[in-house]
Parts: C-alpha cells; sequence; structure tokens
C-alpha cells in the first residue's frame, strides 16, 4: 500500500534535517558559552557588555535612568566636557607575536589532540602591522555614540554649536576622532549644517591626553619597575592561575612547561578580540568556561588596579593636569554665564586611552574597594568594585555636564554638575547622588584643585630611588 507520507515517517527526521539541527544546537552552545566569558574581558571588553541594549539597537538611549539629566524646564545644559576611549581595535604587535608563538606551537605537534587539532587549523589572519590600529568596529563604535550623544544633549550637539576637539597621538584616537565626528556629522544631517564638523581639526594634545607619558615618576617607578607589578607576577605563579594552565595544557595536549600564564592570557584575549572585532565565537573561547574566566579577569584587574588605578599614588596624582583642566573649563563657562556672554566652549570632545580614564577616575575616589586587590586575596575579591570591563571597555566615556538653573532659590543652586560613565549618571563619592551643587564638587576636590601641582607630583626624588615604597 502507498506511504500517506512523502519523506520521512511520523516521528523520525532524516539525516539532513537532524544534521542541520544539531549544528544550530552547537551554534547556540558555542554562543551561550560566549556570552558566560564575554563579562571577564576586562579592558578588551565590547561597549556592548555595560549596555546590553545596545546589541538589539545601537541608537537605542536605553531605559530611562531615574534621576537622569536635570529638567529641562528648570535647567538649561551649558558645557559638556566628554573624556572618550578609542573604538575597538587590533591586536598590538606585541599580542600578536604571542599569538603566533602560541598558534606556532600547536602546528608544530606531531599526534595533535582535538582541541590543539581545531586551533591549528584556524587561520591567523593578524598581521604585526595591524598594532592596536582601529578596527572597523571601532569606527562604527565611535560614530554611534556621537549619534546617540546628539539625541541625548541636542541643545549642546546642534548644528549651531562650537566643538573643540582633541586626541591622543596615537592613530587609534585620531581615527576615533574622525568617525565621531562623521556620526556628528549624520546626527545633524537632520537639520542644514552649518559647516562640515567632519573635517574640523583635532587638536593633538598628549600632555592631557597621555599625561603618564609624560610624568617621570610614573615611568620610572611604575611603568619601567620590574618590581611595581610584583602582586600580578605573583598570581601569575599562585594557586588559580597553576589550575588554568594545567586545564589548557591538558586540553591541548602539550607539556605544561610549554605554556606560561602569558601565553593563556593572549589565547583568552584572542577569543574577546574575534568578538569584538568581528563579532564570532572564535574556537579559542572553547578552551575556557566561566571559571577560568574570571581568573584572568582578576589578572587583567591586577595590572590595571596596580599600574593605572588605586596600587600606588602616583598612578592618579599624574592625572591631576587633567582633572584640573577640566575645572578650569568648567570655571571659564560659569564666568562667561554670569557675564551673559555666550560660552566660548560649549562642548570639549576629548579622545584618549583606558589609560586616560582610569587614573582619573581613581584620583576622584570612584571604585574604591576596601582592601587593595592582592595576588592572595581573589576569592575576597569576588564581588569587587574594581573591574576594569565594566568602567573602561573599548569606546568607554566620561562625561561632565554643566546646568545653569534658572529658577534657583539660591546663588549656589544655580550651577549643578551631572557626571555620566558609558552614559549612566555616575553617583558622586561625596554624597552619592547623581547631581551636585558646582561649588560643592569643588570644594569636595578642594585639595587636588589647590595642592596637586603635576610637575611636583612627578618629579623623581633627588636620591634616584625607584623603589615603590614612597609611591
Amino acid at each position: 500500500m502507498a506511504s500517506c507520507f512523502r519523506g520521512p515517517l511520523p516521528g523520525r527526521r532524516s539525516l539532513p534535517v537532524l544534521l542541520l539541527l544539531l549544528r544550530v544546537s552547537l551554534a547556540q552552545e558555542r554562543a551561550a558559552a560566549t556570552s558566560l566569558l564575554s563579562g571577564y574581558f576586562g579592558t578588551k571588553s565590547r561597549y556592548e557588555e555595560v549596555n546590553q541594549h545596545l546589541l538589539r539597537d545601537p541608537l537605542s538611549l536605553g531605559p530611562p535612568d531615574p534621576g537622569y539629566l536635570l529638567p529641562s524646564s528648570a535647567c538649561a545644559p551649558l558645557q559638556l566636557r566628554a573624556l572618550i576611549r578609542h573604538g575597538t581595535r587590533f591586536p598590538t604587535e606585541k599580542q600578536i607575536r604571542k599569538l603566533g608563538q602560541l598558534h606556532r606551537l600547536l602546528r608544530s605537534q606531531e599526534r595533535p589532540c582535538p582541541a590543539a587539532q581545531r586551533l591549528a587549523r584556524w587561520d591567523m589572519w593578524y598581521q604585526p602591522d595591524m598594532d592596536g590600529k582601529l578596527a572597523p568596529k571601532g569606527r562604527l563604535d565611535m560614530e554611534q555614540l556621537a549619534q546617540r550623544l546628539a539625541a541625548r544633549f541636542p541643545g549642546l550637539l546642534s548644528p549651531q554649536r562650537r566643538f573643540a576637539f582633541a586626541s591622543s597621538s596615537k592613530h587609534r584616537c585620531v581615527d576615533s576622532s574622525a568617525a565621531f565626528r562623521k556620526g556628528l556629522q549624520l546626527a545633524l544631517h537632520r537639520q542644514p549644517p552649518a559647516r562640515d564638523i567632519e573635517n574640523e581639526t583635532t587638536e593633538i594634545n598628549d600632555k592631557l591626553m597621555r599625561f603618564f607619558d609624560h610624568c617621570e615618576k610614573f615611568v620610572t617607578c611604575v611603568e619601567e619597575n620590574a618590581t611595581a607589578m610584583y602582586e600580578v607576577d605573583a598570581f601569575k605563579q599562585g594557586p588559580e592561575m597553576k589550575r588554568v594552565l594545567e586545564k589548557i595544557a591538558a586540553t591541548l595536549c602539550v607539556p605544561v612547561r610549554d605554556l606560561n600564564a602569558d601565553l593563556v592570557q593572549v589565547a583568552f584575549f584572542t577569543c574577546s578580540f574575534e568578538l569584538a572585532i568581528k563579532n564570532v565565537n572564535s574556537p579559542w573561547c572553547s578552551l575556557f568556561n566561566e571559571d577560568d574566566a574570571k581568573v584572568l579577569e582578576y589578572l587583567n584587574d591586577l595590572k590595571q588596579y596596580w599600574k593605572r588605578g588605586y596600587g600606588y599614588d602616583i598612578n592618579s596624582r599624574s592625572s591631576c593636569i587633567l582633572f584640573q583642566d577640566i575645572f578650569k573649563h568648567l570655571d571659564k563657562a560659569i564666568a562667561e554665564s554670569k557675564s551673559s556672554m555666550p560660552i566660548s566652549s560649549p562642548v570639549i570632545l576629548q579622545f584618549g586611552h583606558a589609560e586616560t580614564l582610569q587614573p582619573l577616575l581613581a584620583l576622584m575616589g570612584f571604585f574604591k574597594d576596601e582592601e587593595p586587590l592582592a595576588a592572595n586575596n581573589y576569592e575576597k575579591q569576588m564581588h569587587r568594585k574594581f573591574r576594569s570591563g565594566r568602567i573602561v571597555p573599548y569606546a568607554s566615556n566620561l562625561i561632565f555636564v554643566l546646568y545653569h538653573c534658572d529658577q534657583a532659590k539660591t546663588p549656589e543652586e544655580e550651577y549643578q554638575v551631572q557626571i555620566l560613565l558609558n552614559e549612566k549618571l555616575l553617583p558622586f563619592p561625596h554624597s552619592e547622588e547623581t547631581v551636585s551643587l558646582y561649588t560643592d564638587l569643588k570644594n569636595h576636590y578642594k585639595d587636588i584643585l589647590q595642592n596637586c601641582h603635576f610637575s611636583e607630583e612627578c618629579e623623581l626624588s633627588k636620591t634616584n630611588d625607584t623603589s615603590t615604597d614612597e609611591l
């Protein structure tokens, strides 16, 4: 009797359909694995990790934030100062060289196990001349950030306004500035453009954007001092990293002696680069689970803490030149406002690095834990405030907004400030509020504004002692 069904019998599937479902299932598992890891990539994190709504709509301003922005009926923004980390970048030459070393090790195995075989077949497409350059995704990061800021502050980022652009001399920052200007031009095309923003010049200002390079005490005692990263080196040799190292060596069927913490970390960063640059789940990600990722995030955070954060006072004190410049322009805007003059610098946009933002945030007292991060307190720091991926991912931004409130009851209430980190309101350390009277803010930071002198902070002692004891 002829079958009533064409194709497979009920309850059974053809082999091609089963293979398709299997592929979909594996793809979903790999995507889930990446999402478990992607929150632990530290400074190599996508901006979307701190603003998940951008994965659905890159121009969305996200859910309303309680207390977000002062009411326009009572307060008008006078000045916006944005410090912006460059967008998503390619690995540096040093990272690419280490990855090449690891890739060659896997390709040289005579009888590789499946994991090593899969990675040996992986296309090593990174080239040394990429060396930290801005990736196409990084340009998109900047264009979209510009469009969101224009939508968030239409009174300030408008065709009639004057914009001041400055950048670090590094190509990824200069290119980020250009991409941001392109995004701003796109955002303002809805109205007749008053001028071509894209072709406005960007001032190169390493004194402000790379202040750390100009601070002799930091360079000598931290940057070039091997003992300054004692806690980082100790953690690399500690039990947590030893467990990860042994696991990765077993997975790749290579002797533990052929691997080290740096090579394991570059494999982890390759997973992060592939996700950030190409939006793909790299085969390198399959080496790690969430517990491994937490350990490797802590290793990265230790380095950031001791080199750019609270580890040594000079890390943050070297940024006082930038901090004081911010308040100098805020003071000038207030003086112009009181004199009923046009604000000469209503929008200041500066492009730098994670190393520009992190010391400044430390100087201001943000994300400070009760105990220092150390090699021997990994478990105690599981819920730490200092997590670099949540603070300074690619395209991270710190924005100061000065408001004039014409319905103020007292002169002190007339000028108020809000700070946004990655487009979210940041509560002030002195009040835990998301808005501050400008006079209160200046008073809170009075010591830094009056007594933190860059030349004195950064001067090496006459003894030329390069120990970290005095830092």
